[in-house]
């Protein structure tokens, strides 16, 4: 499998990852309501997550992708200084 193909499967898998998260969203009951969703769905919702993590991962060891680095498509680290912000103390 080439760059361009593993690059493509992972488009799909965010799509789907996004896809099935909105519908958890829009199904999701509030305050105190039944769920719609049958536990068996809902058990079935975890492991498609569990699966589109797992072949994720896969795709990053394949293409020597260090998830613990952040990934910059230019493949320069930003130049950024964090500092420090500390309110004045009450007076």
């Amino acid at each position: 499998m080439n760059a361009e193909e593993l690059s493509k499967e992972q488009r799909i898998l965010r799509m789907m990852r996004k896809t099935l998260s909105n519908v958890v969203k829009d199904v999701t009951p509030l305050g105190g309501r039944t769920n719609p969703l049958s536990e068996s769905t809902i058990q079935d919702i975890k492991d498609c997550f569990g699966l589109i993590s797992e072949r994720e991962r896969e795709l990053a060891e394949a293409l020597n992708f260090d998830q613990a680095k952040p990934y910059y498509v230019d493949g320069e680290l930003p130049n950024a200084k964090v500092i420090n912000i500390v309110k004045p103390a009450k007076e």
